[in-house]
């Protein structure tokens, strides 16, 4: 996910984490010269309460 600091995209992951099975990140990365963090993790879309999202 793209997000404009370290804090709102680990808040992102956090309410992802309360609805499906993730793995977290523990940390961001940033672009030189590009506003804002990435932080990649794995969510498992096939947990029966992740499947409203499909």
């Amino acid at each position: 996910m793209a997000a404009a600091d370290d804090e709102t995209a680990f808040a992102i992951q956090e309410l992802l984490a309360e609805r499906c099975a993730i793995a977290p990140a523990d940390r961001t990365t940033r672009e030189s010269g590009k506003p804002g963090v990435r932080l990649r993790c794995s969510l498992d879309l096939q947990r029966h309460h992740c499947s409203s999202w499909q």
